[in-house]
């Protein structure tokens, strides 16, 4: 299974796209849809065909997408709610499932705390998935978020299974 991780953003969208087989997982691709600095419904454009170009290369069975934090800026929040809008709207377009994980959820799935900061969950997002080179920010909150829904479907299926 591979699941796409996205992590919003309008000037830069981190991507990253993981591989689930068993319990064995591997990085596929990761990196960042750069909008720029141009006209916003522009930058909307680029956040969603990029994304569709990336579903159309690599496949994901599934995707997930963190979710709205709002922090000091309304306005901001506004966009940020926005170019997770495109993103959503390129993942379902090209018919990939999408789940929503509050970045509070994905810090405590990777890190173990959900206060965590970015310089620890990218490295532990290096640790689990065997990276030894440097990874963009973006890039690792959005693998980040992949993992989170890994490890979250992971669990379901277990609870499921006891149950049966």
């Amino acid at each position: 299974m591979r699941i796409l991780g996205v992590d919003p953003g309008s000037r830069m969208t981190g991507v990253g796209i993981i591989e689930v087989n068993g319990d064995r997982v591997r990085p596929v691709y990761f990196g960042a849809i750069k909008a720029g600095d141009g006209e916003f419904t522009e930058r909307l454009g680029i956040i969603f065909s990029g994304l569709q170009q990336l579903i159309n290369e690599h496949h994901p069975d599934q995707a997930a997408i963190e979710t709205v934090f709002v922090a000091h800026n309304a306005s901001s929040a506004i966009k940020l709610g926005q170019a997770r809008g495109a993103a959503v709207c390129a993942a379902i377009s090209c018919e990939v499932p999408v789940a929503e994980y509050s970045p509070r959820s994905v810090k405590q799935a990777i890190v173990g705390r959900g206060g965590a900061d970015k310089q620890q969950v990218q490295h532990m997002v290096g640790i689990l998935l065997g990276i030894t080179g440097p990874i963009q920010n973006d890039a690792a909150d959005a693998l980040a978020v992949a993992l989170c829904h890994q490890h979250t479907q992971h669990t379901l299926s277990r609870m499921a299974m006891m149950q049966k």
